[in-house]
């Protein structure tokens, strides 16, 4: 027993050691007092009680009645919004790396909380075009409930819409916290700096990966395993990655991408194109273009 103590006594002087080296490296040994970052845990319950409000009868409890809905909803709004608070206060402390919140940062953070709930409606009404959208290009599927309340692309989607607001909004931790829920349950990674237009639908969707700069028109369909990436990274004079810059495709309306493609770069696929599976595409096609393996060899 005494053998046993003095390891953990030195396993954890040791981890003090690596944290302290660690935040002195990179100029955080602060003593905070508190939690400096957002909680997975907190996010994660966040966006649950989100998609339950968005749609009570389908995604949340299962001993909800219709007469209850409007009392669950306004309740569970109250609930998010003052943890959402709490949350969002932390990722601004950490951003201006403030030892503590100040009345300015906390009514900043109910402000951007305050918007996101105003813009619930609009969002509940994107979804809706959404689920539409994956009901009808699905012929198997038997019901639109069936689609919102079991298919990965659409639970990927309403997070990554969730997750789209809270990055414009300026809070990039959590809303990459909401992205990686919806990834690690679907194997679909979607940035939460991609824009996606209205009617979005991703048929199966295990391993598809949209980059942050993507930019994806309206009533656009991908199939599993499509890459909308970067076809290389830029360097500054330090040698670090440069940050932000566009660097994945724009896809505009009414494209379809079948299986397997990658699509590499700042280009654009024009509307009403067709890329068919595992294509490999690093250039610009015009409107309506038909590409295929073949095609692409024959140029």
């Amino acid at each position: 027993m005494k053998q046993e103590k003095s390891v953990i006594d030195r396993v954890t002087n040791e981890l003090r050691l690596a944290r302290h080296n660690w935040r002195e490296h990179q100029g955080r040994e602060l003593d905070l007092g508190s939690r400096e970052l957002p909680s997975n845990q907190a996010i994660h319950n966040v966006v649950d009680s989100l998609c339950a409000i968005l749609f009570p009868m389908r995604l949340g409890p299962p001993d909800l009645t219709k007469e209850r809905e409007n009392h669950f909803v306004a309740y569970s709004l109250g609930t998010v919004e003052r943890e959402l608070v709490v949350q969002t206060c932390l990722e601004l402390c950490y951003a201006d790396r403030n030892q503590q919140a100040t009345e300015t940062l906390r009514h900043e953070a109910g402000k951007l909380v305050g918007d996101l709930i105003g813009e619930l409606p609009a969002l509940r009404r994107k979804l809706d075009d959404d689920v539409l959208a994956a009901y009808s290009g699905d012929p198997a599927a038997t019901c639109v409930d069936e689609v919102l309340i079991s298919y990965p692309g659409v639970h990927a989607l309403i997070h990554h819409r969730l997750a789209h607001a809270l990055y414009q909004a300026g809070l990039p931790i959590i809303a990459r916290i909401i992205a990686e829920k919806a990834h690690s349950a679907t194997g679909i990674d979607i940035h939460p700096g991609a824009t996606i237009g209205r009617s979005f639908f991703i048929d199966h969707g295990t391993g598809v990966v949209i980059g942050e700069t993507a930019v994806i028109g309206d009533r656009v369909r991908l199939y599993q395993n499509v890459t909308l990436g970067a076809v290389r990274f830029k360097e500054d004079e330090t040698g670090s990655l440069t940050k932000g810059e566009p660097r994945h495709p724009i896809v505009e309306d009414d494209v379809v991408i079948y299986a397997g493609a990658t699509i590499l770069g700042r280009i654009t696929i024009g509307r009403a194109s067709v890329i068919g599976g595992n294509v490999w595409l690093t250039q610009s096609v015009p409107a309506e273009s038909q590409i295929s393996q073949a095609s692409l060899q024959q140029r």
